[in-house]
């Protein structure tokens, strides 16, 4: 099939087109002209076929779009680790002219084609909002209450697509980690006891890759996750990559405790459909090992060194620590106003 990849050379863009080539598809991938997507698509050299362009711009998506038989709709500014540089949920604004207006523009351009091409939409188990006060696991029923822009730009996208004439389905993606040596401040925005799924990128390559062709899918909002092995509580995923990498797990105090919207979910039919889960968390330790390599040795010859480096990103960890050294300083101020006698009546 002719198969047109938005985000193509991103995280999970560059896991689904491996497998569409495996598979045999005839790809087309559009994505920004930026130094790290041209790295990334000259791998692929004679492979594909790349259309460099902007969402925001219809003809480039116009003409992105011809001749084509699915779209999968992966480009989108997420909050963080973003290919631009730039974060969601720092630039709400700029960031939906992106997400919501290039969706807008991607699927009126498949309309206007003579036979208009299906999509299939990679959107986020985000959209549930805070549910760990919820009994597990959240499912494709449950209703959506996103509390971030990004999730807010997902759930906006969703109901555009429903509402089209096209032949769609949505794809809602659990923790796909990139396999990269950046670990993000974000990392200590989801709370030590918060539930999280965690799926393997090359699942999610493969998931989208065989709903391609699956005739099941159309019409569907299928929940793509890691399955029952890899539901977890947070401490438990930081932990393991955390010590896979050298570094040793951080203290608790230095993550937030307000709840963050993942949780784990229900992936019976996707899996039923897909075959897609194969790999686990596991897996990805040792995917970062490798990309690591003899830097590895160097993480842990330097320990102390990182842990101190890393610790300076949480916000919450220095506000933990003034707090307490504020409280101690009150406590010794009080003190000196009322001495305490210490003896024996």
């Amino acid at each position: 099939m002719n198969v047109l990849l938005t985000g193509a050379f991103g995280n999970v863009g560059l896991s689904t087109l491996e497998e569409l080539l495996r598979q045999g598809h005839r790809v087309r991938c559009f994505d920004l002209k930026t130094r790290a997507n041209e790295k990334a698509a000259r791998r692929f050299q004679g492979q594909i076929e790349v259309r460099w362009g902007d969402l925001r711009r219809r003809e480039e998506v116009e003409a992105a779009v011809q001749g084509q038989d699915v779209v999968i709709h992966l480009a989108f500014i997420i909050p963080r680790l973003s290919a631009t540089g730039f974060e969601c949920e720092e630039h709400p604004d700029w960031a939906w002219e992106i997400n919501v207006g290039g969706t807008r523009n991607l699927i009126e351009a498949m309309e206007a084609q003579p036979r208009p091409p299906r999509l299939l939409f990679a959107s986020s188990y985000h959209t549930y909002g805070r549910t760990q006060h919820l009994p597990p696991p959240r499912t494709a029923a449950d209703p959506v209450q996103p509390i971030e822009h990004y999730a807010r730009h997902k759930v906006e996208c969703e109901a555009m697509i429903k509402a089209s004439s096209l032949e769609w389905a949505i794809l809602r993606l659990a923790a796909s980690l990139p396999i990269a040596m950046k670990l993000s401040p974000g990392m200590f925005d989801v709370p030590p006891g918060n539930r999280m799924e965690y799926v393997h990128t090359r699942d999610v390559g493969l998931a989208f890759a065989n709903a391609v062709t699956c005739p099941e899918v159309w019409g569907k909002v299928l929940l793509i996750g890691g399955g029952p092995r890899c539901q977890y509580l947070y401490r438990e995923i930081a932990e393991k990559v955390l010590e896979g990498l050298g570094v040793g797990m951080l203290p608790e105090e230095a993550f937030t405790t307000l709840p963050f919207p993942t949780d784990w979910v229900d992936t019976t039919e996707s899996q039923r459909l897909l075959h897609y889960q194969r790999h686990t968390l596991d897996d990805y330790v040792r995917d970062m090992q490798a990309r690591l390599g003899y830097r590895r040795h160097l993480i842990r010859a330097f320990r102390p060194l990182v842990r101190s480096l890393l610790l300076k990103q949480s916000p919450y960890y220095h506000a933990g620590r003034s707090g307490w050294f504020t409280a101690m300083m009150q406590g010794l101020k009080l003190l000196k106003k009322k001495p305490v006698r210490l003896g024996v009546r």
